[in-house]
C-alpha cells in the first residue's frame, strides 16, 4: 500500500502540531481541562489515573507557568485554568491566581493519583469531583486524543477510534508509509502544499533562542554557545546544530511558556526533527524551499519510525528524531534515498540503545548526543559508508531495519521499561 499525496498532508497536520510544555503533563492537564469543563464549576478535588509510562514520563518536568514538577500540579492547573479547546496548549492562558488555588488543591492532597486497572501505555482519566457531582475525562493512545467524556455516571462523548503515528490506519488497512515513499513525496510535492513546515522551522528557534539567552535546566545549549564563544569549541555545523537543539530542549524542560512544533506527540521530538535541519541549512546557505522539503523528510521519517515503536516506550524518541533529522540533512547536502537509507543503517547501528528514563532537565544531553550521531551518520552515508546489514539489529533491507527497532524498542525493552519506572518510584 502507498501513501496519496493527501494521506501524507493529512498525516502532517496530524502529528506535527503546536504543543506548550511536556506533552505528558499536558496531557493530564488536557483532560482535567475537559472534566472540570464538562462540570461546569472549578472542582473540589480530582482523581486521577494515569498509565506508568505517563506517570514515568510525567515526574521530573516542569509544567508551564506552575513552576512545579508533577503530575498532580498539571492536573490541577489543567482543572482550575486549563482550555481544553487549546489541545495541548490547554496551559496557555494561566493567572497567577489559578496556579495558586491549584498548589493549595495538591497541598492540601485533594489531588489523588493512582495507576489504572490496564496495561495500555498511554492512558488517563481524571474525574473532577464538586460537592456530590462528577464529571470524567478519558485520554488515550495520543497526547490530545480525548476518547470518552462522563457527567455522573452518563456517557456523553466517545470518540471513534482513528489513525494515528502508533497504530494501523482507520480501516485496519496495513502502514502506508515507506522511507521511498517519504523522499518522493518530499522531492516532488508542490511548494505551495508543503512550505507550511517552515512554520516549524520558525516556532521552535524561537525557543532555541530563548534557550540560548537564559539559564534553563542544565543549560547545555548555553553552555556549548559560550565554549564556542571561547574558542574551545570549534564554531562548525555540527556544533551549531547540536546548541540550537539542546538550548531549545533545555528551555522546553524547564517548562518555558513558549510553544514548540511537535511531532508523534513529542515536543522534544519536534525540536530534534526540526533545528539540526535548520541549522544546517543555514550555514549550507538553502533556499526556503531546500529547508522545507528536508523539514518534511525529517518529520515524516519521524512519524514513520515512531510508528513502529508506539508512542511511549523505554526507547528515548530523541534518537528517533535525530535519526530523521540526519535524513533531511542527506538531502540538504545533496544525498538521495540511498544516503537516507545509508544514515538510517548508521543510527540504527550506534544508537539504538538511548533509553528513556522521563522527561527531565537531561533530556537535553540526549538530544545533543543524538543530534551529533545524526550528523556523523548523514556525512558517514555522503561518503559512501554504512553500517552492514549482516551486523547487529541492522539490516540491508531499510523497512526491515526500521521495523528490527520498532521491536527492539517496543517489544524486547518491556522489562527494561518496568525495571526503570520501578528505580523511579522506589528514589529515596
Amino acid at each position: 500500500m502507498s501513501c496519496s499525496r493527501q494521506a501524507f498532508l493529512d498525516l502532517l497536520h496530524q502529528e506535527v502540531v503546536p504543543a506548550l510544555g511536556c506533552t505528558e503533563p499536558i496531557a493530564v492537564a488536557l483532560a482535567a481541562a475537559r472534566a472540570a469543563e464538562t462540570l461546569g464549576r472549578p472542582p473540589d478535588r480530582l482523581t486521577v489515573e494515569v498509565s506508568a509510562n505517563l506517570l514515568k514520563n510525567g515526574m521530573g518536568v516542569m509544567v508551564p507557568g506552575a513552576g512545579e514538577t508533577g503530575l498532580a500540579i498539571a492536573a490541577a492547573v489543567g482543572a482550575l485554568g486549563g482550555k481544553s479547546g487549546l489541545g495541548l496548549e490547554c496551559l496557555r492562558d494561566l493567572t497567577p491566581e489559578q496556579v495558586a488555588r491549584a498548589k493549595d488543591m495538591v497541598r492540601t492532597g485533594k489531588v489523588e493519583l493512582k495507576l489504572p486497572d490496564n496495561d495500555l501505555l498511554l492512558f488517563c482519566t481524571v474525574t473532577a469531583v464538586s460537592g456530590a457531582d462528577t464529571a470524567t475525562a478519558e485520554l488515550r493512545d495520543s497526547h490530545a486524543n480525548i476518547t470518552r467524556v462522563w457527567r455522573g455516571q452518563e456517557l456523553i462523548f466517545e470518540k471513534k477510534r482513528s489513525a494515528g503515528a502508533d497504530g494501523q490506519a482507520a480501516d485496519g488497512a496495513a502502514w502506508p508509509l515507506t522511507l521511498a515513499g517519504i523522499h518522493a513525496f518530499a522531492t516532488t510535492a508542490p511548494l505551495e502544499e508543503i512550505s507550511f513546515i517552515l512554520e516549524a522551522a520558525r516556532m521552535n528557534r524561537q525557543v532555541a533562542e530563548e534557550g540560548l539567552k537564559t539559564q534553563y535546566g542544565l543549560a547545555v545549549g548555553k553552555s556549548m554557545d559560550a565554549r564556542i564563544r571561547q574558542q574551545m569549541l570549534s564554531d562548525d555545523m555540527p556544533s551549531f546544530a547540536i546548541k540550537l537543539t539542546a538550548a531549545a530542549a533545555d528551555a522546553r524542560m524547564a517548562g518555558v511558556m513558549m510553544p514548540v512544533m511537535s511531532n508523534s506527540g513529542s515536543g522534544n521530538q519536534g525540536i530534534t526533527c526540526t533545528m539540526p535541519v535548520v541549522a544546517c541549512a543555514i550555514r549550507l546557505e538553502k533556499s526556503d524551499e531546500e529547508l522545507a522539503r528536508a523539514l518534511i523528510v525529517s518529520h515524516l521519517v519521524s512519524i514513520h519510525i515512531k510508528h513502529h515503536l508506539g508512542r511511549l516506550s523505554a526507547h528515548c524518541g530523541a534518537m528517533v528524531a535525530a535519526t530523521a533529522a540526519a535524513c533531511g540533512i542527506a538531502l540538504l547536502l545533496g544525498g538521495g534515498l540511498r544516503e537516507m537509507e545509508m544514515t538510517v543503517r548508521n543510527m540504527v547501528g550506534n544508537m539504538a540503545g538511548m533509553i528513556c528514563d522521563g522527561a527531565k532537565s537531561s533530556c537535553a544531553l540526549k538530544v545533543a548526543s543524538a543530534v551529533g550521531a545524526g550528523i556523523q551518520a548523514a556525512m558517514l552515508a555522503m561518503s559512501g559508508s554504512a553500517v552492514p546489514g549482516n551486523e547487529g539489529i541492522v539490516d540491508e533491507d531499510i523497512e526491515t531495519c526500521i521495523a528490527n527497532l520498532g521491536r527492539l524498542g517496543s517489544t524486547g525493552m518491556r522489562e527494561t521499561d518496568k525495571v526503570i519506572l520501578d528505580i523511579m518510584l522506589h528514589k529515596t
